[in-house]
């Protein structure tokens, strides 16, 4: 085998690496940047005789990884790609019969798995940059253990080598049954970190960034810049900012490279192949999205600017919805992402923020199954008969509450249904399975093929897959689609982006019609201004949206969004959208993709999608009792009529739910029903044989349809609440007998020897007598209640009121404590009786001057 390469630091571990493969079915190899692990590996293991002439199949996360590998890997053996080394992705496969090695894209792989879950022509698959954890290199991994178990032996193997240049090596190892790691140290270059200073109040990313690269250009004059941004925007106004400064100080030479998703192949490979037919002193600038973090060596490159920042999708499981967000990344991607400059050289790495913020980092990026939407997951493990996550081996267990939320909105599109204790795949989605889109996009084309309309819905499944470049500037889906149908004219830059999506778009045309769908019954027809509208509600059903009064739209779902600017759209009073963003400390969504839907739909096409509710419930905001019919779009209302005849029962059941979340103060709820509570309470503790009800608030709380539901049904508004007796009505939980005792036992008041009649607290425990202590003398026994059987707590006052002493012994506090206080207190309060003999002394609340 012809390699033309010089040698690279993986070369010194291939024969461990060899040797774990023979020995074992799995291996890990861990290997850093730049140490020649994706296109080394491959054709070392080419000719082992365990792969008896099979294929490897290497999975790269990325398009423009793949590419390059495969076309490197060609050049190392002297050939084209196509030959012995191939590639395969969406709209672009490189492969023949001669193909030995393909290197795939990861819906790529899961596709092979759900044709083939033996892969039986395969006999190594390669999850390459597996630290990047996406949610299709997870399913992938998890299929192949699965298919490995199931279809495959020691005489037949299927070997799986999983290869990264940071990874959780441990749990790796571990869930590859304690499989082998092989380690490269690889080779760098130190790398000088400088770190910025923290943002200050309202000051943008990009003017940050630019100043920055204006730094890195006058202190660098040699050198080429890779610089980190977290989106596409954001690099488009980098490039003009650069772009002018540049004119303005006439510096010559230095090339502008944007490298994003949405670019075409040959436009990002521009930004990774030196600089062609460039004189001495030329360089480049390639302004990039984390895509440039891992898998690609950009030539010339040794000083990186990073922003810190990631544009990622995150899923929220209680509204359904998928958002942009942009969030701080890790310290793992900031060291791959300053690693860019050491890959050749010595290099610089400009951070734009402090060394503290540094440390503040998360130390890992979050796996994409812990953050993601699990519904094209949970799709495809239906169509394997996987009712539970748990039957397979995973890194990471796919949530619960991410799982349950993929399971309801596929039932939500129909593509699956209840059988007995499990969830099985309809007819319409086992085509969904088969079209390699987001469920919600398979759904979408197959009722645009209902409707007659397939092609329209192959572009707006297209458009909605890819990146749709002009979002940034309106979010009105329309226009776009225009293009795509020929409409509209599409400016030349974005010229590669149109032939793309519209090869994507014959695809789907292909693969709906290549399919055995059921004969449309459907009985509208849709003019084309409501097909647009129709096709999105049917893919995003939560996220039809209804223009607010005070500006922005409520969606279906709950949440609400704006617009980023004012556009046209966002006078409508009815949009489906499709596409959200927000930011770290955002206080809303901003709608990116959007289309107009007509509310006639609701009387006709979507008529399924409205919910006819009866409503009985406490209206907070209106602050009244609400009886009446909805119909709805999710949260949205779209008619109210108001019922004549409410059942009682309906309506304090209704109103019983609202006090439990208000609480019991809700009610006229005085200190004298929490008296007469505590009085109960205390004799149901004093005489368990007796039928003392429960009357705890937490008891009162858990049984309001007994002893007060018969006494709401004069409840409308919220002051009716204040109107209830709810002495009356408490009163009635006790029969005549009880009620005798109760003052009996545990009376209000007690009188004392002034001949007054003091009243107890009985919200204490033990009751409380607060008392002035001139008004106890020549009481020597503690007084007590409910037959003797409680004594009082009693507080001896002042006469300003203060305690003096808290007893249960008032025979003690005469004999001892009584000399102090009457020492302390004689002087301070001389007009009041201090007797010598307390207990011979006549009981008063009134001063010396009264007494005589």
């Amino acid at each position: 085998m012809p390699l033309t390469e010089q040698t690279l630091p993986v070369d010194a571990v291939l024969d461990d690496l060899k040797q774990a493969l023979r020995q074992r079915h799995e291996a890990v190899l861990e290997a850093p940047p730049g140490a020649g692990k994706t296109t080394r590996v491959p054709l070392a293991l080419l000719d082992a005789p365990w792969l008896a002439g099979k294929k490897i199949l290497m999975l790269e996360p990325r398009r423009i990884a793949a590419k390059n590998a495969a076309h490197r890997m060609a050049s190392l053996l002297n050939e084209s790609v196509g030959q012995t080394v191939g590639y395969r992705m969406r709209l672009d496969n490189k492969t023949s019969r001669a193909t030995r090695i393909e290197v795939i894209t990861e819906g790529i792989l899961t596709r092979l798995l759900q044709q083939d879950p033996s892969l039986e022509s395969v006999g190594l698959v390669i999850f390459d940059e597996f630290h990047e954890r996406s949610l299709d290199a997870d399913l992938a991994l998890s299929l192949c253990l699965k298919g490995r178990e199931l279809f495959r032996d020691d005489s037949n193997p299927l070997k799986i080598l999983v290869m990264s240049a940071t990874l959780d090596s441990a749990a790796i190892a571990n869930l590859l049954d304690d499989a082998p790691l092989v380690r490269s140290e690889g080779r760098t270059y130190p790398v000088t970190i400088r770190y910025g200073q923290a943002a200050k109040p309202g000051e943008r990313i990009v003017e940050r960034m630019v100043a920055t690269l204006r730094q890195a250009l006058s202190d660098n004059p040699d050198s080429s810049i890779l610089a980190f941004l977290p989106g596409q925007s954001e690099i488009h106004r980098t490039t003009a900012a650069l772009s002018e400064w540049l004119v303005e100080r006439k510096l010559r030479g230095v090339h502008l490279r944007p490298m994003y998703g949405n670019l075409t192949l040959e436009e990002q490979q521009q930004a990774i192949a030196p600089l062609t037919g460039a004189s001495e002193g030329e360089r480049k600038v390639v302004l990039a999205t984390n895509i440039a973090e891992t898998s690609l060596t950009i030539e010339g490159v040794d000083v990186v600017v990073d922003a810190g920042l990631v544009r990622e999708a995150r899923f929220d499981p209680g509204t359904g919805m998928t958002g942009l967000h942009t969030t701080r990344i890790s310290r793992a991607s900031s060291t791959q992402r300053a690693g860019r400059a050491g890959r050749l050289a010595p290099g610089v790495c400009y951070r734009l923020w402090t060394e503290s913020q540094q440390e503040q980092l998360a130390a890992h990026n979050t796996p994409e199954m812990l953050r993601a939407d699990l519904a094209p997951l949970a799709l495809q493990l239906l169509q394997w008969g996987v009712n539970d996550p748990a039957e397979l081996r995973w890194l990471d267990v796919p949530p619960s509450g991410l799982w349950q939320q993929a399971l309801d909105l596929l039932a939500t599109l129909g593509a699956i249904a209840r059988k007995d204790d499990s969830h099985v795949l309809t007819a319409h989605g086992q085509v969904m399975v088969d079209l390699p889109v987001h469920p919600r996009l398979a759904h979408l084309l197959l009722c645009g093929a209902q409707v007659g309309h397939l092609q329209t819905a192959a572009y707006l499944a297209s458009l909605l897959s890819e990146r749709n470049p002009f979002s940034q500037d309106n979010p009105d889906i329309s226009l776009p689609l225009d293009m795509l149908a020929g409409k509209a004219n599409c400016p030349p830059p974005q010229q590669g982006w149109l032939t793309r999506t519209r090869q994507l778009a014959n695809q789907f045309v292909a693969q709906v019609r290549s399919q055995a769908l059921p004969e449309s019954t459907v009985s509208f027809l849709l003019p084309a201004s409501q097909l647009n509208g129709y096709l999105l509600a049917c893919a995003y059903p939560d996220r039809m949206a209804r223009r607010r009064h005070s500006g922005g739209y409520q969606l279906a779902n709950g949440r609400s969004a704006e617009l980023p600017d004012k556009h046209a759209i966002g006078n409508q009073p009815w949009l489906v959208i499709a596409e959200v963003s927000s930011m770290i400390g955002g206080k809303s969504d901003t709608i990116r993709a959007a289309t107009v839907l007509d509310d006639k739909l609701f009387a006709s096409a979507l008529a399924e999608q409205v919910r006819v509710h009866t409503v009985l419930e406490w209206d907070k905001k209106s602050e009244r009792f609400l009886a009446e019919t909805q119909h709805k779009i999710g949260a949205l209302v779209l008619q109210r009529t108001t019922l004549q005849n409410v059942p009682p029962e309906a309506k304090s059941a209704a109103l019983i739910g609202f006090i439990r979340k208000q609480g019991l103060d809700l009610l006229p709820w005085q200190a004298e029903h929490a008296q007469w509570c505590a009085r109960v309470n205390l004799l149901r503790r004093v005489e368990p044989e007796q039928p003392w009800p429960d009357v705890s608030r937490e008891h009162l709380l858990a049984t309001l349809e007994i002893w007060l539901a018969p006494y709401l049904d004069a409840v409308n508004l919220l002051s009716d609440f204040k109107k209830l007796d709810l002495s009356a009505i408490l009163s009635t939980l006790l029969p005549w007998m009880l009620q005798q005792r109760l003052d009996a036992l545990a009376p209000q008041q007690l009188d004392v020897p002034s001949e007054h009649a003091i009243a107890i607290d009985y919200r204490q425990s033990p009751p409380v007598l607060a008392v002035k202590l001139q008004e106890m003398f020549g009481c020597e026994q503690t007084p007590t209640i409910a037959n003797g059987r409680v004594a009082l707590l009693v507080h001896l006052l002042s006469p300003a009121g203060r305690p003096l002493q808290i007893t249960q012994d008032l025979a003690g506090f005469w004999r001892t404590s009584y000399h102090d206080v009457k020492k302390d207190m004689k002087g301070r309060y001389p007009k009041h009786p201090w007797p010598d003999d307390p207990l011979q002394a006549v009981a008063t609340r009134k001063t010396k001057r009264h007494q005589i």
